[in-house]
């Protein structure tokens, strides 16, 4: 399929957020790798939700008539974009409320309480992003667990990341920390691996045959109907080089992943390494985001000249 830049955008963009605001979260309530120092917290949670923003703006400019975005909230029993919009609407005022709550020191009931329900939002969130792909039956390599999976772990990883250099100058946290984004990052990893591992060479789980009811015999298309490309040719049947998939796996691993890796492994205390890498983890993820829709094969295909997808 096409690549949206506009959604690729946001999906990065959003899950760093959603994972940022869920890992403060957490952090605050466990007091896990030291807790998070009071003078942390505003700057995290305006980081987290301005990555969260400023991927939901983008997410409208692959609409043909953005006016309409407002529909996305009416079909919440059935869609998982209306679920994920309903939920990110819901989650800027329990945003606001907490850093309002954190700076006039609220009671701690209070307080966690408001905190739960952020990092639930946040998750739910993540969770509706990367199910609105994995629901769609008509691109099989988007209809299975690893896609939500990829997409909240990731999205967790990428915020635990760019949240370290807000700790680096604590002494006692940021190991401890820096040792709880390793884990995350060893989770993301195995999990794309597996999902690379899963489709390096996909058979073909639909073919001409079954799209036609013809049964086991030869099939060639003869004739597409147009002489000119078409929308479904455009955003569908969209091209990818088997060279330029491996080119672009090995980018989003080495600076999605190993990068940051490195830096976690060998100066986790530096503010300007620590930086490097959670821009370097973002571009990887920028690049790993293009793949995962430039790879994807909609069954519509089929009908346009492909035998297997």
């Amino acid at each position: 399929m096409r690549p949206a830049l506009s959604v690729i955008f946001f999906t990065v963009s959003s899950g760093a957020g959603l994972g940022l605001l869920t890992w403060l979260v957490f952090l605050r309530l466990t007091g896990l790798g030291g807790g998070i120092a009071a003078e942390s917290i505003l700057p995290m949670l305006g980081l987290g939700i301005g990555l969260t923003t400023a991927g939901l703006i983008s997410s409208t400019l692959h609409l043909a008539n953005p006016k309409n975005a407002w529909r996305a909230f009416s079909r919440v029993r059935t869609s998982w974009l209306s679920r994920e919009g309903v939920l990110a609407m819901a989650l800027y005022p329990v945003a606001a409320l907490d850093a309002w709550l954190a700076v006039t020191g609220a009671p701690q009931p209070l307080s966690t309480a408001v905190g739960v329900l952020l990092g639930l939002l946040a998750l739910g969130v993540l969770y509706c992003t990367g199910m609105i792909y994995a629901c769609l039956k008509t691109v099989p390599r988007w209809h299975n667990w690893l896609v939500p999976a990829c997409y909240v772990l990731l999205g967790l990883y990428s915020g635990a990341l760019l949240s370290l250099p807000f700790v680096a100058n604590d002494v006692g946290a940021i190991p401890q920390q820096a040792t709880l984004v390793l884990v995350l990052l060893a989770m993301a990893l195995l999990v794309k691996t597996i999902y690379y591992f899963r489709f390096r060479a996909p058979a073909g789980q639909h073919t001409i045959n079954q799209a036609l009811t013809l049964g086991p015999k030869t099939i060639r298309l003869l004739d597409v109907g147009h002489t000119h490309g078409t929308f479904l040719t455009d955003e569908f049947c969209f091209q990818l080089a088997r060279g330029h998939a491996r080119l672009l796996r090995l980018v989003a691993i080495s600076t999605g992943f190993l990068l940051p890796f490195v830096v976690l492994v060998a100066d986790p205390r530096g503010i300007v390494p620590l930086v490097f890498a959670g821009i370097a983890c973002m571009l990887g993820l920028l690049a790993e985001r293009w793949l995962f829709f430039a790879e994807a094969q909609h069954v519509v295909r089929l009908y346009h000249g492909a035998a297997r997808v």
